[in-house]
């Protein structure tokens, strides 16, 4: 099955008035999440050596979230952004999960991670060291992707404890949209774990914040973001090679699915 999900821009050329909004709107975005993660800074910093381990990892996940809603909802209100995110209500109300989506946009996590409760995040070692996000990030608990063997165990902890894990099987931004291909990792957690592995499709109205999009380049607006559901997967019971290209096909399949209504 094959499918083109690259969100198309709008042939139409905008106004120099809506123009100018958009970059306003980049500047507004940017800069309202360079002070969130800002303002905790200090907080995260101090509070990671001074508090016990559960204690801190409650209170940075929590503080990360509530930031991250804080943030949603100002791109809603004041960036003609749109997000349908209703999926992620019933998320993890059932026990621990391993969640996998695609990768289209640096938004994608932010958006996770606002409306789903104690979330771990598997990280990339340069993101668990940047200025704005490391410290929140080491507060919080989140797993360094740095070194394999930890990396899994330390996901198979936080799945015991029940939490809810975040992967990206892509490992990074798509590039060759729909999807790139699939690493191992969720499916040895999720067997290592014994937990299911709940799928996810993310459908952007434009690819902004794609590996293709450069940081300041302005967003087509309205921006529409939509999070549609996929199959729960069962643990992997047989090789786990079997299973990534089970979910491969599984979140081809979503991606062709989901793009449909919206591009009718």
């Amino acid at each position: 099955m094959s499918c083109s999900v690259l969100p198309s821009v709008p042939e139409a050329r905008p106004s120099w008035l809506w123009r100018a909004y958009q970059h306003l709107a980049m500047v507004l975005g940017l800069g309202a999440l360079a002070l969130i993660c800002l303002a905790w800074l200090p907080f995260a910093l101090v509070l990671h050596p001074l508090l016990p381990q559960q204690l801190g990892k409650r209170l940075g996940r929590v503080a990360i979230r509530k930031g991250f809603r804080a943030y949603t909802s100002f791109l809603e209100t004041c960036c003609s952004c749109r997000f349908d995110l209703d999926v992620l209500q019933e998320v993890g109300r059932v026990g621990p999960v391993v969640l996998v989506a695609n990768h289209p946009s640096l938004l994608d996590a932010v958006l996770i991670i606002s409306r789903v409760p104690n979330v771990a995040c598997i990280m990339k070692g340069a993101l668990m060291d940047n200025l704005l996000f490391g410290a929140a990030a080491r507060l919080a608990r989140y797993i360094r992707n740095t070194e394999p063997a930890a990396m899994i165990l330390g996901a198979r902890q936080e799945l015991e404890e029940g939490a809810v894990l975040l992967i990206f099987p892509e490992g990074s931004r798509t590039s060759d949209f729909p999807l790139d291909p699939c690493h191992p990792t969720a499916g040895l957690i999720a067997a290592r774990a014994k937990v299911p592995v709940q799928t996810l499709f993310f459908d952007f109205s434009t690819p902004y914040l794609g590996k293709a999009w450069p940081l300041f380049r302005p967003p087509v607006l309205p921006l529409v973001v939509r999070l549609h559901p996929g199959p729960l997967l069962p643990p992997p019971s047989g090789p786990v090679e079997d299973f990534t290209r089970e979910l491969e096909a599984c979140l081809r399949a979503g991606l062709c699915l989901a793009q449909e209504p919206s591009h009718a």
